[in-house]
């Protein structure tokens, strides 16, 4: 198996997901991550028990959905930055490390010294990685974000998916949501400035901040209003199909499932949908006879097909439009998503052996290289790797129970 990273060490001092995601995907394209954690309240990501009003934790096991998917492949070592004792054994880490990567906000950073200044000057060839909620410059630079107010919030996706006037804000369609995209993102611009260093001899100083992914993703509408000069007017949706287009849009099934429809050419796809639909007489009405009729009558059309799509259900349709050639696709909750044939034939839900030995299943990272899926292994409970690592860095055992008595370490 084609594991690109093998060989670099990242040193991750994060929390949450945003960051730490970044160190998953490295994870798996075969990096070396090794994890800090406080030495006695580990990551504070591991006190989540319960996420959007569902638990976090299998409970019956030791099985830790919340941290298998942000951390699966690392190593964890429980160390207490802040403790002078500590201090050697993380030199040691850092000298011998690759990426420096955290999200730690400017004061923790100052305080800790794991700032950019400390880390070069432990290792001038390192490259130093900032995960950030607003950006690592301007007035927020120290104010902390989570990807519901900076990514969602801030970066336009809320504003972009509620409709005008109502009474509550669309939400994220998923916990890390924008973590899991900025992770992804960040992993991206570290695999780039090793390239980078590997080229030119000179390590970077990579920034991501959840603001920035979020306002890429609704680049599209913003390049839009910065054209315009000033906000976008209110976008009047019909209740089915496009202005322009019945083919495009979301219909509702007998049972009360979604298709979703993007069939960008009406004229060359409204035939073959009336023929699917049992429907012939439509694709000769005059009404529908040409692209620019379809295109003009779209509101008729569209209500024609929404009546339609009605009067089968979910399975029946996703059978019927198989046998066509228009895109469209069936509308799917999380378990459906866990079960796609498409992600499972690819190897996009990967088995993972949890701690307790029991065979699990988790999304992997989208990239593959060699035409070969990712092999996942969990991630690390608490302070797991710690003796391990430590005596990697040359501490004898004497030296080891020393800093464990002095609580440097766990």
């Amino acid at each position: 198996m084609h594991r690109p990273m093998q060989g670099v060490r990242i040193l991750e001092v994060a929390q949450f997901t945003f960051v730490p995601a970044a160190g998953a995907v490295l994870a798996d394209w075969g990096a070396d991550v090794i994890k800090i954690e406080h030495a006695e309240r580990g990551d504070a990501q591991r006190g989540l028990t319960r996420v959007l009003g569902l638990p976090t934790a299998s409970p019956d096991s030791s099985f830790f959905p919340i941290m298998e998917g942000p951390n699966r492949g690392k190593r964890s070592v429980g160390l207490a930055l802040e403790k002078p004792s500590a201090r050697e054994v993380f030199e040691k880490l850092v000298a011998s490390s690759d990426v420096f990567l955290t999200n730690f906000l400017p004061e923790a950073r100052a305080k800790l010294k794991i700032d950019l200044e400390d880390i070069r000057a432990l290792n001038p060839d390192i490259i130093y990685v900032r995960g950030s909620g607003f950006g690592a410059r301007g007035p927020e630079d120290n104010k902390g974000g989570y990807d519901s107010t900076a990514f969602w919030a801030r970066g336009g996706s809320a504003a972009g998916v509620t409709p005008p006037g109502s009474e509550r804000m669309m939400r994220m369609p998923s916990g890390a949501y924008g973590d899991s995209m900025g992770g992804m993102t960040i992993a991206g611009g570290i695999a780039a400035a090793l390239y980078a260093r590997q080229t030119t001899g000179e390590p970077s100083v990579v920034d991501v901040s959840l603001l920035g992914v979020g306002a890429w993703a609704t680049q599209y509408t913003v390049n839009q209003a910065l054209m315009l000069g000033g906000p976008l007017p209110p976008r009047e949706t019909p209740q089915h199909g496009s202005a322009t287009n019945p083919l495009v849009g979301a219909y509702k099934t007998a049972d009360d499932r979604w298709l979703e429809f993007a069939m960008l050419q009406p004229g060359r796809y409204w035939p073959e949908f009336c023929r699917l639909a049992g429907r012939e007489d439509l694709a000769t009405d005059e009404r529908f006879a040409d692209v620019e009729k379809i295109m003009a009558n779209a509101g008729a059309a569209a209500e024609l097909v929404a009546g339609i799509i009605g009067e089968r259900t979910y399975a029946e349709w996703q059978e019927i439009l198989s046998q066509g050639e228009g895109q469209w696709s069936a509308v799917q909750n999380a378990w459906e998503v866990g079960q796609d044939p498409s992600l499972r034939a690819n190897g996009m839900i990967a088995r993972v052996v949890d701690a307790d030995g029991e065979e699990r299943e988790l999304v992997t990272n989208p990239v593959q290289f060699g035409e070969t899926p990712a092999t996942l292994t969990r991630a690390p409970q608490f302070a797991e790797h710690t003796d391990e690592i430590l005596r990697e860095c040359g501490l004898s055992d004497e030296e080891l129970l020393r800093l464990k008595i002095d609580g440097a370490v766990t």
